[in-house]
């Protein structure tokens, strides 16, 4: 099946349901189905106990934080026998409390992601859900992966890397703005230092042009002289240990040979 295929399968067993989305491509396409918070459960479970889709694996499920749409909670199973996977999303619109049912029954491997989930996004799951620590410990406040959950450590205590040029004891000019990422405050809004007035940079005086020592003048390189050739190799005397006559002579007659006219 292909995953518009599967989309649609899974579509036309959950009603209410939008036309599916494709996500990725080749061979890491996969259908989306987007199904309404009432329908969650009765579709992981459709797509679990169809014939046709065969989706008995769950691979992971979590959510991800869309502002003030809410959150969507999306789950990823897979078909051993078939070879083919399914997302399937929902919405959940209330950002104060968020609730879910939980699938923990259909997908036993489905409880980490759960609690995870509702540490990380503060989703919480019932019919039974587990609200048990996974990650965190129990007195930690807020979720880590919420958009509005403050980074604090950057505020309270000093980044390594935050120094910028003008900004550390070398006293130069400042070449660029420091940067805050997503989830940090000012300083100067949140924190031990709110309503606090920026600290005036020091001035450090420069040192006149005419008091800098003047720089040696550079020495020119002169290139390394060129080596000598090599002398020519001498001709190694043939086979049986006579040498080679001079130029313009004939060479001598092997020994026992008689010599010939003109010799």
């Amino acid at each position: 099946m292909t995953p518009e295929e599967i989309g649609a399968r899974l579509a036309a067993l959950v009603d209410e349901s939008p036309a599916p989305t494709v996500s990725g491509g080749g061979p890491f396409a996969r259908a989306t189905v987007d199904v309404p918070l009432g329908r969650w459960r009765a579709a992981v479970q459709a797509g679990r106990d169809d014939p046709e889709l065969g989706l008995d694996f769950f691979d992971w499920l979590s959510a991800v934080d869309e502002g003030d749409g809410g959150f969507d909670l999306v789950i990823h199973v897979w078909s051993t026998t078939r070879r083919h996977g399914l997302l399937i999303r929902t919405r959940l619109t209330d950002r104060a409390a968020p609730l879910a049912p939980s699938i923990v029954d259909l997908y036993p491997g489905a409880a980490w992601h759960e609690r995870e989930t509702r540490e990380m996004f503060g989703i919480t799951f019932t019919d039974p859900g587990d609200d048990r620590p996974l990650l965190l410990p129990e007195e930690f406040e807020g979720h880590p992966l919420r958009k509005e959950f403050v980074l604090a450590t950057r505020v309270a205590k000093p980044w390594p890397g935050a120094k910028e040029p003008g900004e550390s004891s070398h006293g130069g000019p400042a070449k660029r703005q420091p940067m805050r990422p997503m989830g940090v405050p000012d300083p100067r809004e949140w924190g031990p230092n709110a309503g606090a007035s920026p600290e005036p940079e020091e001035d450090r005086p420069r040192r006149p042009a005419a008091d800098r020592p003047a720089r040696p003048p550079r020495t020119p390189r002169t290139p390394p002289p060129a080596a000598a050739a090599p002398p020519p190799a001498a001709t190694p005397p043939p086979p049986g240990g006579a040498a080679a006559p001079p130029p313009g002579e004939s060479p001598a007659p092997p020994p026992g040979t008689a010599p010939t006219d003109g010799e």
